[in-house]
């Protein structure tokens, strides 16, 4: 599963680039977003003409050899099996959607031209484009693949994985966010508060917000509740499987865990993570763990123990 799972991440990761290259106007990027839409749909010629006019200007070199490969990426997308590439394409469309409904819905860059979600629903209708859509592919491959998966069927839980991972990555970035002219709180919900998104830039108001913070950190944990139930019901012998959703799981919620402790996390100067001391501790107790739901749950309830909301 390397070449589908791998290039739809690479394909992934050059439209992101190119969503978020200042260097390039905000007209150019959406442009060249739509461009790659139609070159991961099978329009020929499409990748060339992005790598040429985005991969000159991209301002790390990493990511410049990554736009320039683009053409070469996509003609290995062409050669996958027919349901492989059917489920790349699909997920790609997904994702560069929410990439566009980023640029359009967020028409600043810093925070005099900040701009803000409206709704708790419009917030996870993104979280679903940029990260609850991959767990429906993730899935659709392994079952497509491993013949041990045949009749899983996780239902939404698949979904909820991504959404879980992104709604922690958006309460950890509110700061930073903020600062770039995105607000993913929503302006309903800061409204009952009796704030605006501008006034989350002021630290005394910002506190006000605590309330919805707190909420979406429980609405984050329903994901995760849905995400482990997902991955307890993988068969055990699918251990690299296991493991490859329990690591995100684990680092995720410890993270959760982190913003939620945290007396004044709208505040922080740097993003909330969790330490690499303590990543490779996670990584290494469930090298041993995997193997047990037992063992899995409870050093997902030794951490989740950490909320105080939970």
């Amino acid at each position: 599963m390397r070449e589908p799972i791998g290039l739809a991440y690479l394909l992934a990761r050059a439209a992101d680039t190119v969503a978020d290259s200042r260097i390039l106007p905000r007209a150019e990027r959406l442009q060249h977003l739509e461009t790659l839409r139609q070159a991961y749909a099978g329009t020929r010629g499409a990748a060339d003409m992005v790598a040429r006019a985005a991969a000159p200007r991209a301002a790390v070199e990493s990511e410049r050899r990554l736009l320039e490969a683009l053409p070469d990426a996509v003609r290995r997308l062409e050669r996958l099996p027919p349901l492989d590439r059917s489920r790349v394409r699909s997920v790609l469309d997904t994702l560069t959607s929410g990439m566009v409904f980023d640029l359009t819905r967020f028409p600043g860059e810093d925070a005099d031209a900040l701009g803000s979600l409206e709704t708790l629903e419009e917030l996870d209708h993104y979280i679903y484009l940029v990260a609850g859509c991959v767990g429906d592919f993730w899935t659709a491959l392994h079952v497509a693949h491993r013949p041990r998966l045949r009749g899983f069927d996780p239902g939404d839980r698949a979904t909820r994985f991504g959404k879980a991972l992104q709604l922690t990555n958006v309460l950890r970035d509110v700061p930073r966010d903020l600062r770039h002219g995105r607000c993913y709180l929503p302006a309903r919900e800061l409204a009952t508060l009796g704030l605006t998104p501008k006034e989350l830039l002021d630290r005394e108001s910002a506190r006000r917000a605590r309330p919805l913070l707190d909420r979406l950190v429980r609405v984050a944990l329903g994901h995760y509740d849905a995400a482990w139930t997902y991955t307890l019901a993988i068969p055990r012998l699918e251990w690299r499987m296991r493991l490859a959703c329990a690591w995100p799981l684990l680092i995720g919620l410890d993270t959760l865990a982190a913003v939620a402790a945290h007396p004044d996390p709208l505040a922080v100067t740097q993003p909330i993570k969790v330490s690499r001391r303590a990543v490779r501790a996670i990584l290494a107790r469930s090298a041993a763990t995997v193997w047990s739901n037992q063992a899995l749950r409870a050093d997902a309830a030794r951490i989740r123990r950490r909320i105080p909301l939970a």
